[in-house]
C-alpha cells in the first residue's frame, strides 16, 4: 500500500472519531456538560444613555498674591502640604521697615495723649479754685481729642500693614498638593497674579452634562454607573442637579460625589436614565447565546438536561438585561459553558 494512501486513511479515521464524539455529545445519553448556573428575575430599570463627564476636585484653587513684591520661595510641583502651611513667600523688608516707623509714631501719639490727659486733670483741680480759667481747659480737652483721633489713625495705619506683611505668606487654605507653579522664586508679582494651583485629591465628583429632555429623570441622591477605561465600573451618587441650560447648549449639569480614587481630569462615562423605571425580566448578560438565527439562551429543566429558547433583548442596567420570550422568572440559566451547549444535552452543575 502506498503511503498517500495510508495517509488519506489516517485522516479518514480521524474525522471519524470526531463526528462520533460529537455525535456522542449531542445524544441525551453522552457524557454531561459542566455549566453554571443563575436564575431569570423581575427587576426594576430604566432606558439609559452614557454622557462624558470629567472627575474634578471640590477643592482646587489658584492661589494669588494679595501684596506686591518679589517671590523669594515658591513650593514645588507634587508637594504635599496641609492647611495653613505657608506655600509661598513674598519679600517683606520694605514693609517691615515701614512697621517699625508707624510703630515710633504710634509711641509719639501716644505720650502727647497721655501728656494732654494729665494736662486737662491738672487744669480741671485748678478750677475748682477759680486758679484755671475755663478756657485752658476747653482749649486743652480739644487738644486731647485731637490726639486721641491721630492715636487711632496711626494705629489703625499699623494694623493695615501688619496684616499686608502677614500676607506676604501665601499659605493653602487646606491640605492638598502643589499640581502648578505659575510663578518662580525671583520673579515680581502684584495684586492678584497667580502664584501656584493647590488642589485635594482626596475630595472628588464627576461633573457631567446630558439633555434637558432627561432632566426630570434623575433627582438628587439617585445612584448612576460611572465607567472609567474599559473595565472599571463603580456606582456614585448625585450630589446636586441643576437645570439651567443656553441657547447653544441645551445640557443640564449633574455632580456626583466620588469615593473612590481617579486621577483629577480623567474622562469618565455616566449612564443616565431616559425615561420612568419599570419592571422587566432579566437575565445576566453571559446567558446570552449569539448565534446565526438570533439571540437564544439556555434553560435547564428539572433533570438538568438544556432547552434552548430563543429571546429579544431589551434595556439593561449593568450585568443584567431585559428579555422576553417563552421564559418565566426562576428559570434557571446557563451563564457559563453555554458557548457549545447543545438542546438536549444533559449538564452537570458547577458552583460559580
Amino acid at each position: 500500500m502506498s503511503q498517500d494512501k495510508m495517509n488519506r486513511m489516517k485522516i479518514l479515521l480521524v474525522i471519524s472519531l470526531a463526528l462520533l464524539a460529537g455525535h456522542a455529545l449531542a445524544q441525551p445519553g453522552g457524557r454531561p456538560s459542566p455549566v453554571e448556573l443563575s436564575e431569570a428575575r423581575y427587576t426594576t430599570m430604566a432606558p439609559t444613555m452614557q454622557v462624558a463627564g470629567t472627575v474634578v476636585s471640590r477643592s482646587d484653587a489658584f492661589l494669588s498674591a494679595e501684596v506686591d513684591g518679589r517671590l523669594i520661595r515658591v513650593a514645588d510641583v507634587g508637594s504635599h502640604v496641609e492647611a495653613g502651611d505657608v506655600v509661598a513667600e513674598i519679600e517683606d523688608t520694605g514693609l517691615r521697615l515701614r512697621v517699625r516707623e508707624l510703630s515710633a509714631e504710634v509711641r509719639r501719639a501716644e505720650a502727647r495723649l497721655n501728656f494732654l490727659e494729665a494736662e486737662l486733670t491738672r487744669f480741671q483741680r485748678l478750677a475748682e479754685t477759680n486758679l484755671a480759667a475755663a478756657s485752658q481747659i476747653d482749649q486743652t480737652r480739644s487738644e486731647r481729642d485731637i490726639a486721641a483721633g491721630d492715636l487711632e489713625v496711626v494705629s489703625s495705619r499699623l494694623d493695615q500693614l501688619e496684616d499686608q506683611l502677614e500676607r506676604t505668606r501665601i499659605t493653602a487654605p487646606f491640605s492638598g498638593v502643589v499640581a502648578e507653579r505659575v510663578a518662580n522664586a525671583g520673579e515680581r508679582v502684584s495684586v492678584g497674579n497667580r502664584v501656584v494651583r493647590l488642589v485635594n485629591p482626596q475630595s472628588l465628583e464627576v461633573v457631567a452634562r446630558a439633555p434637558l429632555n432627561y432632566y426630570r429623570y434623575v433627582r438628587p441622591g439617585d445612584e448612576l454607573m460611572i465607567t472609567a477605561g474599559l473595565e472599571q465600573r463603580l456606582n456614585a451618587p448625585v450630589r446636586t442637579v441643576v437645570s439651567v441650560g443656553d441657547e447653544a447648549r441645551h445640557v443640564f449639569e449633574l455632580r456626583l460625589d466620588l469615593d473612590d480614587f481617579l486621577p483629577v481630569g480623567q474622562t469618565v462615562r455616566v449612564t443616565v436614565p431616559t425615561a420612568d423605571v419599570r419592571e422587566v425580566l432579566a437575565v445576566p448578560r453571559d446567558a446570552l447565546v449569539l448565534r446565526g438565527d438570533g439571540i437564544a439562551v439556555f434553560i435547564i429543566d428539572e433533570d438538568n438536561r438544556a432547552r434552548r429558547i430563543r429571546v429579544s433583548t431589551g434595556i439593561g442596567e449593568g450585568e443584567w438585561i431585559e428579555v422576553s420570550g417563552p421564559i418565566q422568572e426562576g428559570d434557571r440559566v446557563v451563564i457559563r459553558g453555554n458557548e457549545r451547549l447543545r438542546a438536549g444535552q444533559e449538564v452537570s452543575i458547577r458552583e460559580g
